[in-house]
Order: C-alpha cells, then structure tokens, then sequence
C-alpha cells in the first residue's frame, strides 16, 4: 500500500488516477510515501523517512527544498506543458491589453451610468473614443525569452496573429528546438532581441541565473515603446528598475500576473493575481500529469519530468523482480553494487542507469528476489542514497 498525502485542491480527474492500485490518499496521511501539491510550500517542514517522492501539478517547484530533498534520494516532480495552452492565452490577453485600452474604454464606459438617453450617449461616446485609441499587433516583432513548452506556444500564435517574432533561450534543448516555428528568429543574446522587439514576453524559470535577468541595464536595451510581459516568475524582473524605467519613459508599459507594492494603480501597469494557470483545463493537466508521474515511480521505480533526478524508464516485465538505487554520481558506485549481487548469485536480467549532475539512478531486473541482507549490503555501499525493492 502507497500512502499519497495531498496538499492544496488537486483537480479530482488527477486523484481518480489513485483509485485503482494499492493506495491511500488523503490530507491528514502520516509518514506518506508520497506528496501531490501545488502552491503549498514544503521549506521548513520536517520530512518523513517514509518520503520518496514529492509532484507538483504545476511547472515552477520554488516552494519545494528540492536541494535538501535531493541529498535525501526524493524525487521532486513537475508538470511541465500541462499548464502551457492556459499561459499563452494569457499571454495574448495581456498584449491586446496592452496594445488598446481595452480597461480603459470599459472604466469610461461603466462611467457614464448618470445617462439615461441612449442617443445622447452614443453621440458622446463617438466623440471620446479617440481618448483610447491604440495600435494592432499585426507586423509588430514580439521577443520571446525563453523557448520551452510555453515559449514555443507563445511564439507560434504571434505568427498566427502576423507578427514576427524573435527567441532566445541559451538552454534551448533539442525537444525544444524540434517543437519551434522554423520562422522564429534566433538571437544569439538577450540584448539583441530586447533591441528588436515591440513586446517581450518571459518564459524562463527562477533560478539563480534568471534572477533579475530584467535589469536597469538590459532595460536600456529596450525601445522607450516596447511594452514588457512576465507571466514566468516575479524574481526574473527587477521591479525597481521597471519602475523607474515606466517613470522614466523608458519602457511604455509593464504586464504582469505578479503584483508588487509600487505597481498598482498606474496608468501604464496591468497587474494580474497569478492568475496564469488558473483555468480549470489546466489544473486538470497538471493534476493529471503529477499523478501518473508519482505511479509509475512508485509502482515501476520510472522517472519522468523530474527537476533534480534524472529521467530513466525501463519497461516492466510483469512478475518480474525489480529494485532501485539513487547514488552520488561517483565513480565505482554501480560496481559495487553489481559484485554484491554476483556475490549472492542473484542474477541481474536488465538493467538501466543514467546521472544528473551530481546525481545517479538506476533500474535493476532480477532473475529472483534478493534477501534482506543484500539490500543491506547494497545500501551500505559508500554514496549509495537510498535503495528500494519494488513490488511484483
């Protein structure tokens, strides 16, 4: 029996994933083999030994020690792309924002409530409208920063919408650059494509090297009318640099879905309450996603979509024997454990095993099942982490 404890309201399509299989799955669940969650931040909290694995039904893990975890052998899981359809339709929402003035239109219009006569209103609208004229995206270059499922979305529905658009991301993967536009223009740094670009939309995660990526510096690279998007993470922009770069006129406009104090209720700020993930179709995706990926791992050792293990898969032969070990990636460590298991003739019939930085994990098949006094012998090899002996 996995216990699966949940944090946060998980979409109950991905729950019902737990329905079938050997498992118990609730909020009050103690020494939990498991965690699904989302915004619940887990910094600080004491962690059961029972624990190997922590999803979150959602891309960003800044709420999750994934560095304390990672020493301790617990895969942190995400789901990255389940969110990404909800992204870009923000995304687009915030430049046609941001390019009329659509909010306000709609604040002058809602003010007019002291009129009754609908043609002298109609006569006083038609004079005013000028007041909020803007321009049409059509033509205009977007910059995309960051071109991973949601930057590659983003940049697809620019040029559906006529505009040219530019990228650039410097960990751009081969999945990644496969899934990209062939009309996308690579830049080569960041400075080129925040010269070139109209608007500029952000899709990098938080981590130390995207910290403060928007700048006072890399904002003067920026044309006084570009307008500038962040619906990635808050640390990525300097919000004081922006701010003085909106007083200043060096930057038209700022659309974001983290508000900050000092960004409200200015004239050229849309300040949304991370509102980015929040469509239902996309709590669905992502619950989903984090849900299937905790089975497998728990019922077949699988690792798919993991932030700090690497991914390794394995196809499993029913009735078959199949036992698990995280190490530091260190040489000698697999061979080790192999001549333990030449030592008690237990026979290995498959096997997997692939590293993340400092990180090793590997899938062993065994011809019969071995006694407790190998797996004890396995988890006393120097820099081995954790070893699990996984259920027929």
């Amino acid at each position: 029996m996995f216990k699966v404890k949940t944090y946060n309201k998980i979409s109950e399509k991905g729950l019902s994933r737990f329905a079938s299989g050997p498992y118990q799955l609730g909020a009050e669940i103690a020494d939990a083999d498991a965690y699904i969650l989302r915004s619940h931040k887990l910094h600080g909290e004491s962690v059961p030994a029972s624990l190997l694995a922590v999803a979150r039904a959602g891309a960003g893990v800044n709420n999750v020690p994934v560095a304390d975890y990672s020493k301790q052998g617990i895969v942190v899981f995400n789901s990255p792309g389940a969110n990404a359809n909800a992204v870009k339709e923000l995304v687009l929402a915030g430049m046609l924002l941001s390019s009329r003035d659509i909010l306000g239109g709609k604040a002058y219009a809602d003010s007019l409530t002291h009129m009754t006569d609908a043609a002298e209103m109609s006569k006083l609208l038609e004079a005013e409208k000028a007041r909020f004229a803007g321009n049409e995206l059509l033509g205009k270059t977007l910059g995309v920063v960051g071109l991973g499922a949601i930057g590659s979305m983003v940049a697809e529905m620019a040029l559906a919408l006529g505009m040219d658009v530019v990228g650039y991301d410097p960990a751009l993967s081969v999945e990644a650059a496969w899934r990209l536009p062939s009309q996308v223009r690579r830049m080569e740094n960041l400075t080129g494509l925040l010269a070139a670009s109209d608007y500029v939309t952000l899709h990098v995660p938080a981590i130390e090297a995207t910290k403060h990526m928007i700048s006072a510096t890399s904002i003067k690279a920026m044309k006084p009318t570009a307008a500038l998007l962040n619906f990635a993470r808050e640390a990525i922009v300097d919000s004081e640099a922006v701010k003085a770069a909106l007083d200043s006129g060096a930057l038209r406009q700022y659309i974001c879905d983290f508000p900050e104090p000092g960004m409200l209720n200015r004239k050229n700020v849309i300040a949304l309450p991370h509102i980015g993930a929040s469509t239902e179709e996309a709590e669905e995706n992502c619950a989903i996603m984090a849900a299937n990926q905790l089975r497998d791992f728990l019922e077949n050792g699988n690792i798919v979509n993991s932030v700090n293990f690497p991914a390794v898969s394995m196809s499993r032969v029913p009735g078959r024997c199949r036992l698990t070990f995280s190490n530091n990636n260190v040489s000698g460590v697999l061979g080790n454990v192999l001549s333990i298991f030449t030592e008690h003739k237990v026979n290995v019939i498959d096997m997997t095993n692939k590293s993340r930085g400092e990180l090793a994990y590997n899938i062993l098949d065994l011809e019969q099942v071995p006694g407790e006094g190998v797996l004890k012998a396995i988890a006393g090899v120097a820099e081995v982490i954790r070893v699990r002996l996984l259920p027929a």
